[in-house]
């Protein structure tokens, strides 16, 4: 792979009156040409400030930025314009009354000149860029009358008309629903494959990121910039040290988080513990403060999950309810438990009752 941005020694921040307020320091990493790159980290970790100085929307307090091997200070606005585009987060706002054709368009200014006309050349840079985005239909609709995964597409769709090497993304997927969160960075890595361009985006959708990226960039203000595959971070543990928090878990094995619940008693689970149902059965009893295992003496009421569509309540061996939705378990099952338990959950979820 081709290195397309370095940067060297980086530090961001602010300057003020003569003070500098430093963001994050001595941050060295680099993007390749043909790979997604996603940068993450906590609230507050220097995401957006070091996006806006890899854009050159703000200085640098000491170190660089090369692009193409040169200092991103070298390059007069129109010619870094031919090699950066960016995406913000709410640029889509301001064209509202704007014609999805008309926004892509605005891609073609670095060629365009003053007036901004697009010649035949041009118009067939933006047909070409709908279609690698496949949002032909949307040529002549109006901004205000798409949806917020429709407006991203066509955002990125102008930057592709930009005919940069590189594309700088701020929090692409902010405002979209789930199943276009998917879309909009599965739609980046194809391009990013296809159209060999470095595209580097900053995010706060964790899981998406580890599932999609090629490269991810982690960034905190304890541990700095770490950089790596999914797959890499996840074995070297870095994953953890820089999101889990208390009442959250990183499956190494699925690349995942999983919300970690507090227990405060235990309710004896028979059945096939293979089957959806046994497995889903466990999740909302876990959710619920009850955590299953195989046997519990001390308590006569159990449940039986055989994988046939039932969920069955046994009171000292005996059968006494059968259901097929787990809703309608738990409103059986639960304040059977816990009646008696109140306290318990309370004292182990640090929850006191209203006075």
């Amino acid at each position: 792979m081709t290195t397309s941005v370095e940067l060297k020694n980086l530090t961001t921040g602010y300057k003020h009156r003569g003070n500098e307020r430093i963001v994050s320091k001595d941050l060295n990493a680099t993007l390749a040409t043909g790979e997604l790159t996603c940068l993450l980290g906590p609230n507050g970790a220097g995401k957006s400030t070091l996006l806006r100085t890899m854009c050159a929307f703000q200085p640098a307090l000491s170190g660089t930025v090369e692009v193409a091997g040169h200092p991103i200070t070298s390059y007069k606005e129109q010619a870094l314009a031919k090699h950066i585009s960016v995406v913000l987060t709410d640029e889509a706002a301001g064209v509202k009354n704007m014609t999805a054709f008309d926004v892509v368009g605005m891609g073609r200014s670095p060629y365009t000149g003053f007036w901004g006309k697009l010649n035949d050349k041009d118009k067939t840079v933006v047909n070409k860029c709908f279609q690698w985005v496949s949002i032909e239909p949307l040529k002549e609709r109006k901004m205000s009358t798409l949806s917020d995964g429709e407006c991203q597409k066509v955002m990125i769709a102008k930057a592709l008309a930009q005919e940069t090497p590189i594309v700088f993304l701020d929090e692409p997927t902010a405002y979209l629903d789930y199943p276009s969160k998917i879309q909009t960075m599965m739609l980046l890595h194809r391009l990013a494959r296809t159209l060999k361009k470095t595209i580097f985006l900053s995010t706060h959708d964790l899981e998406h990121a580890l599932q999609v990226a090629d490269q991810i960039w982690l960034l905190d203000q304890e541990h700095g910039l770490t950089t790596g595959s999914p797959e890499d971070l996840s074995i070297e543990g870095w994953i953890e040290q820089y999101f889990n928090r208390e009442g959250i878990a990183f499956d190494r094995n699925l690349g995942t988080f999983h919300i970690s619940h507090e227990t405060a008693r235990e309710v004896a689970m028979q059945g096939d513990a293979s089957t959806l149902e046994w497995r889903l059965c466990q999740k909302a009893l876990m959710r619920n403060g009850i955590l299953p295992v195989e046997r519990t003496p001390e308590c006569p009421v159990s449940i039986l999950v055989p994988g046939d569509g039932t969920y069955r309540l046994m009171e000292n061996g005996k059968e006494t309810y059968n259901v097929k939705r787990i809703e309608h378990l738990l409103r059986t099952i639960v304040p059977s438990i816990i009646k008696n338990q109140i306290a318990a959950i309370r004292e182990a979820a640090d929850l006191k009752p209203y006075e």
